[in-house]
């Protein structure tokens, strides 16, 4: 994929992964929203830096629909590209967010 091959720079990125998760992402869009809004009530979606925002929808993707990653690695992820893309912050939004995310499917309310 362009983005992850020529703009990043990772020559050794998977094209169909990435192709699979922004097609998940696009298809899920809505609910991933809604989750997010369910999990960060004091941050509607406009206010959270689009930065992290994607990191999000793309994580909770990953925790909720894809069956091939685990919970621990989505959530990992997540907190490493907040600390190389984001701000001060991002790291432990994402993680909190995600925190939330995994307890709210762990009660069943997602």
């Amino acid at each position: 994929m362009l983005l992850a091959q020529d703009l990043l720079g990772y020559e050794d990125a998977d094209p169909e992964l990435t192709k699979s998760i922004i097609e998940g992402v696009k298809k899920s869009n809505n609910d991933i929203d809604r989750i997010i809004e369910m999990s960060a009530p004091e941050w509607p979606l406009d206010k959270i830096s689009k930065v992290d925002l994607v990191i999000l929808r793309i994580a909770i993707y990953e925790l909720l629909y894809s069956k091939s990653v685990p919970e621990k690695v989505a959530v990992d992820e997540a907190v490493e590209l907040a600390k190389e893309f984001g701000n001060d912050t991002s790291q432990r939004f994402v993680n909190g967010v995600l925190g939330n995310v995994i307890e709210h499917k762990k009660e069943h309310k997602i």
